[in-house]
């Protein structure tokens, strides 16, 4: 059989039942748009995570409070209540450990926040120092960032985050000289941050800094620290300062097993590693509850194709009794199934890409539609279409002529 006369059968084939076809069809879009949307998405959170991961510094490594990590996993015991780091064990790490450009200590605190407007919101207070701005990457959209001289004083100034001061007050508005209000205390804002993305707890734009000295005065009321953000001046050189800093850590709270440590380190290959295992088995998950659907869509191209070979017995019938061979059948069907999954894959692979957009457009959440994601939907579906298609197209292949014509 010609490759053109297949094209003209299969496109008479499926035109002489359009509802059927297109029912069929429909599964196949569905379980395509969906594989492609879930995919858009697990990628898109990777992308995004790994994105502000990247954005808190370069050659970060991250002391916090709390029982030490295991190998395998970054859950510390006692983290967020532990209260094992101070300002002092800042202050040794600077002054004792070499190929250390700077060593930020920080304090937070989650606090209602109102200002002399009326208005109010539930943000994150960060007490930083003068060198927070630089290990963190952090920019200043207007106005100043804490100092030096802020710590020292113990001053009354706050920095807002994009979010908050849209929040407390509107959007571009430049608050700088305004007073706020947290735990009773009078704060003047001395400048914005530029926005740094993120949303919900972790966002890097809704919370307010404030000097650390003011914050465990008048906020936490102790020496403790949250955390101790160190950059390392080159990457060779962080594996190498993480253990001067553990051992350090050690000999200062006394502690002889590292087994025992209360504290841990971690630098970003670390959490990077993490995440993106995490997110791999999360997109894999999606896109596999996604295939579901495409099985599902093979299952009724089955369906379909079993029963035009049924409706088309007296057809197949006349054909062989005219020469036509087992294999001119058995293509003959074949071809009208993936032509099905074809069609669908096409329709599918639109559908989901606009439903990536329109996901990204209405819920806010990131999405990344790859060529990866769309290839192994069109490789998934023509493979359904192979395999599904196989059995109808072998059992037309094998009708005896002679029967096959007094089929009524």
């Amino acid at each position: 059989m010609l490759i053109v006369d297949l094209f003209e059968e299969t496109y008479f084939a499926l035109l002489s039942n359009k509802a059927r076809s297109s029912l069929t069809t429909l599964g196949i879009v569905i379980g395509i748009a969906s594989v492609i949307t879930m995919i858009s998405i697990g990628q898109g959170a990777t992308a995004d995570i790994t994105s502000n991961i990247q954005s808190l510094g370069s050659n970060l490594l991250v002391v916090s409070p709390g029982s030490s990590r295991s190998n395998t996993s970054v859950v510390r015991g006692g983290f967020g209540t532990a209260e094992t780091l101070t300002i002092k064990d800042a202050e040794s790490i600077k002054n004792e450990v070499e190929n250390i450009n700077t060593v930020s200590p920080y304090v937070s605190s989650r606090k209602q926040v109102k200002t002399t407007r009326g208005a109010n919101t539930n943000t994150s207070i960060y007490g930083v120092s003068s060198e927070y701005a630089p290990v963190k990457n952090i920019e200043v959209e207007s106005g100043s960032f804490i100092s030096f001289s802020h710590v020292e004083r113990m001053s009354k100034v706050a920095v807002l985050g994009p979010t908050t001061r849209d929040d407390l007050y509107s959007e571009g508005y430049d608050p700088t000289g305004e007073k706020i209000r947290v735990e009773g205390i009078e704060f003047t804002v001395i400048g914005v941050t530029v926005s740094k993305g993120g949303t919900g707890m972790g966002s890097r734009d809704d919370l307010i800094y404030i000097p650390v000295s003011t914050a465990q005065k008048y906020i936490t009321g102790s020496d403790s620290v949250s955390s101790i953000d160190i950059e390392v001046s080159s990457e060779d050189k962080m594996e190498q300062v993480q253990q001067e800093v553990t051992d350090l850590l050690l000999s200062r709270h006394s502690i002889s097993d590292p087994a025992l440590a209360d504290f841990s380190i971690m630098n970003q290959t670390d959490i990077l590693d993490t995440v993106s295992s995490v997110s791999k088995t999360l997109t894999l998950l999606l896109g596999a509850i996604a295939g579901i659907s495409l099985l599902v869509g093979g299952i009724g191209i089955m369906n379909m194709m079993l029963t035009s070979v049924t409706e088309r017995t007296r057809e197949i019938g006349l054909r062989k009794s005219l020469g036509a061979k087992n294999k001119d059948i058995t293509f003959q069907f074949l071809f009208e199934s993936v032509a099905l999954t074809f069609v669908g894959g096409v329709i599918g692979v639109v559908i989901g890409f606009v439903s990536s957009v329109l996901v990204t457009k209405f819920s806010g959440t990131s999405t990344v539609v790859s060529l990866f994601s769309v290839v192994l939907a069109f490789s998934v579906s023509a493979l359904i279409g192979i395999v599904f298609g196989y059995y109808p197209s072998k059992r037309a292949a094998n009708l005896n002529p002679i029967e096959a014509l007094r089929y009524e």
